[in-house]
């Protein structure tokens, strides 16, 4: 009986430059602002945008895929994405955060990324001609991301 070999499916595994598996520390970073950004959405209904993690851009298999995004569900827009990484992928994350932005294709008004391991937020914004600023403000939900951490 031939079983045939599997092969990688763009139903399974996102084939973008942001990556799918990661340590768990980074899958905790994610939860704790996912939990604390959802009990703000869902709970006390004081920020206007969903927090959804791992959620591609525009429902595409080729979509790129940030660990979270800021979904507006009037709209049907991301406004914000967040990046968790480590130092060795600092740069080339920062890179994709305001590649996406400035792109202005999915209506991304703000980027976020990250570092667990220096435990600095670097933030990007329409506009910002590519120069990040060393912060966790979010002036589209004007609170403090690295409260959640």
């Amino acid at each position: 009986m031939y079983i045939p070999q599997p092969e990688a499916s763009k139903f399974f595994v996102n084939e973008d430059e942001m990556s799918v598996n990661a340590p768990a520390i980074h899958q905790r970073i994610i939860a704790l602002l996912t939990m604390g950004l959802g009990n703000l959405y869902h709970g006390t209904k004081s920020i206007s945008l969903e927090p959804l993690p791992e959620m591609m851009l525009d429902f595409t298999y080729r979509s790129p895929t940030p660990d979270l995004i800021l979904f507006d569900n009037v709209t049907q827009q991301t406004r914000i994405i967040i990046e968790i990484c480590q130092t060795t992928s600092l740069k080339s994350d920062l890179r994709k955060i305001i590649r996406l932005v400035d792109e202005d294709i999915y209506g991304i008004q703000e980027g976020f990324v990250f570092n667990y391991k220096t435990h600095q937020w670097y933030r990007y914004r329409l506009g910002d001609g590519g120069l990040t600023t060393e912060s966790s403000f979010s002036d589209i939900l004007q609170l403090d991301l690295n409260t959640f951490l």
